[in-house]
């Protein structure tokens, strides 16, 4: 069979904080495995990553620290550097999009679209910082809410009554960085017109999934942009840290993170191509039409992946003769949990992954994860399912089937491999099984069913086990030695392909195994047969996994934070000021983004026999085709107000926002009648 020329990415974690565990499930343990198992096979495979060093939360932490946004992001590269090598993360190159190779990738790619004519400038009213000469973020302003009177309330919105407004509107403003009032100022950014795209996308997407068979979860998602539309997105903002925009009219003008993270993928393969001082590598990969290109990354990535890389690079190939290729595949996983809820460092929710390995081993947390990767729905990661499966299945099964093995081959047989006799239907059948194995899992693997893959690795192990179980050697070896002969035999060959399947799961286990079986790994395709000579000497064996004791596991539970209690006592109101507030069932009909807000969406909603119209601020939670027909609880009775220039009678209500910034507007079922009084 041919080699295949791969390409794979995962997506540049953010060096604004540590790896944790489900950073791990998501976009970087799965191509691991894939990677790992595709170089078994002997394909021309690369992996490519790198942090992402830019963009407004590194200068916030940097402005806390009182420090250069440098020296963030050299801490935090180093940090997740060496937690995924000791994790096991067989890049081939892990870079920065801080490096110049990648600003100046980045550079060429907005010029492309600049001189060509494909950007569109449009001018906005922005708050303005005169003492320190910056444009202001969102973030970076606040001031007193204009609807409730809150003291802390951003430049748009308001975090305690969930009100949103024309930053105009906000009273008292300050910023956050000189504590001065700014100004509104005008300023002008460049946009791509993402809507062009969108006919040449959806048959893209199409193409890709009827060849090479996309997730369900990815295509709903795209699915959902689409219809919705596309529309102009900002690729510069007012900022000092980043990659500067490369006009002569653009001062104090940095590419958006969102535009020019994407390219550090070619970009680190460019630095690669530095690194092994062979120039033109990068372009063997990037710019060869026979290359398969696999994005890994997780659910939060998938438009920036499947939409705007991919139209990105669309526009460079118009323009170019030098053209690149597009994802072949975009394999997104879901989230990864921690004892039933949402990672959180600010509540000591969860594990980093550096924290994790100074306690356990790599290969038994690759195992767990892998066995439970959250490929088409959320999961969860449990100190107890990590205990069981280290133990139950990792020493129990594997590990033992190992040791028996070798224990029986060094008592008996002066560890070497005996030589094998003549074949029962037993063998036989024990044989068959380990030809078939490779190709069983592989094909799996092929197809990103990498939780499916695992599982059978050990159905492989837990069959090794039975075959011993049923040969019985310890019977054999008194009466028939040759007949025990040949199960041993048998049986170390099985751990040779063990060692061979599992390697791209547990690596550091199967170099172990090797080790033991003075043996190399071998081809895939030479995987699953009796490839030990007979007399071929062993080393001696070694313990491959330690059971973890229930208080290793207590003692880490009870590491656990607790979500803090709302300390501050709640203003009492009486039950006759609340009887004032109708709360009403109302079903949305029709939902639309605001135009120029990417916090808003209008909504038409149904009410008794009205229809109302609402503005929320929840278009960075919620996409409006997930909306409509939905059944909500709204404040009926609220005094109507202006919001970006339209009318808003009512408010949804939703629960507060949670790490990532999403709220969770409150369903009611949909058999309740819209306009039914809520007490």
């Amino acid at each position: 069979m041919a080699k295949e020329k791969v390409l794979v990415t995962s997506a540049l974690p953010y060096a604004n904080g540590n790896i944790h565990l489900g950073h791990l499930s998501g976009a970087y343990l799965p191509a691991d495995i894939y990677v790992r198992y595709k170089r078994l096979k002997g394909d021309d495979v690369i992996y490519i990553c790198g942090s992402d060093e830019h963009g407004v939360p590194i200068t916030i932490t940097a402005d806390k620290e009182k420090v250069h946004p440098k020296v963030i992001i050299d801490r935090y590269h180093e940090l997740n550097k060496k937690a995924f090598e000791k994790f096991g993360m067989s890049f081939d190159i892990y870079s920065r999009t801080s490096l110049p190779i990648h600003h100046k990738t980045a550079q060429e790619f907005f010029k492309c679209y600049y001189d060509n004519g494909l950007l569109i400038e449009k001018k906005s009213m922005q708050f303005y910082d005169e003492k320190v000469k910056m444009f202001l973020p969102d973030r970076y302003v606040e001031g007193t809410c204009p609807r409730c009177g809150y003291e802390e309330a951003r430049s748009d919105e308001c975090e305690k009554c969930g009100s949103l407004y024309e930053p105009s509107e906000l009273k008292n403003p300050k910023s956050k960085i000189s504590g001065e009032t700014p100004v509104l100022k005008e300023t002008s950014h460049w946009y791509f017109p993402l809507g062009k795209f969108q006919e040449r996308l959806q048959k893209y997407i199409d193409e890709m999934n009827k060849r090479y068979g996309w997730k369900e979860n990815v295509l709903q998602y795209c699915k959902g942009w689409f219809t919705d539309g596309l529309r102009d997105r900002a690729v510069t903002r007012d900022l000092d840290w980043g990659i500067k925009v490369p006009l002569n009219n653009a001062e104090g003008k940095v590419l958006y993170v969102w535009f020019e993270a994407v390219l550090g993928y070619i970009s680190a393969t460019k630095d690669l191509s530095e690194k092994r001082n062979d120039p033109d590598l990068w372009r063997r990969y990037w710019q060869d039409p026979n290359t398969k290109y696999i994005a890994f990354i997780g659910k939060d990535n998938v438009v920036f992946h499947t939409i705007i890389f991919p139209a990105m690079l669309m526009a460079w190939n118009d323009y170019n003769e030098d053209k690149y290729i597009l994802p072949q595949n975009v394999p997104a996983n879901e989230f990864l949990n921690f004892e039933g809820r949402k990672f959180s460092k600010s509540r000591g929710w969860g594990i980093d992954v550096i924290d994790f390995l100074e306690i356990f081993p790599p290969d038994p947390l690759r195992y767990t994860l892998a066995a439970n990767l959250p490929e088409n729905k959320d999961t969860d990661f449990y100190w107890k399912e990590f205990q069981s499966r280290n133990n139950g299945e990792l020493a129990d099964i594997l590990g033992n089937f190992i040791n028996r093995t070798f224990a029986f081959a060094f008592k008996h047989f002066e560890g070497k491999v005996p030589k094998i006799g003549t074949l029962e239907d037993i063998d036989k059948d024990m044989i068959e099984l380990l030809d078939s194995y490779p190709e069983k899992v592989g094909n799996l693997l092929e197809r990103f069913r990498i939780k499916d893959a695992v599982f059978e690795m050990m159905n492989l192990a837990r069959a090794a086990n039975k075959y011993f179980n049923d040969s019985e050697p310890w019977i054999t070896i008194k009466q028939n030695k040759e007949k025990c002969a040949t199960t041993i035999n048998i049986c170390l060959n099985t751990v040779y392909t063990l060692a061979e399947i599992f390697e791209p799961v547990i690596p550091f286990t199967s170099e172990k195994i090797f080790k033991m079986l003075n043996a190399k790994e071998c081809n895939w395709s030479e995987c699953g047969k009796l490839k030990l000579k007979e007399e071929h000497q062993l080393n001696p064996p070694e313990i491959l996994f330690t059971k973890i004791e229930d208080k290793v596991i207590e003692e880490q539970i009870n590491k656990l934070g607790v979500v803090e209690e709302q300390t501050q006592q709640d203003e009492e109101i009486s039950i006759e000021e609340f009887k004032r507030v109708k709360l009403k069932v109302a079903k949305i009909i029709n939902a639309e983004r605001v135009n120029k807000s990417d916090k808003l969406l209008k909504l038409q909603i149904q009410l008794d026999n009205e229809v109302r119209q609402v503005v929320a601020g929840i278009a960075k939670s919620y996409e409006p085709h997930e909306l409509l027909g939905k059944n909500v609880l709204i404040v009926a009775n609220l005094k109507p107000a202006k919001i970006f220039g339209l009318e808003s009678k009512g408010m949804i209500l939703a629960l507060d926002s949670d790490e990532e910034g999403k709220v969770k507007i409150i369903e009611v079922d949909n058999s309740i009648k819209p306009g039914t009084l809520a007490k």
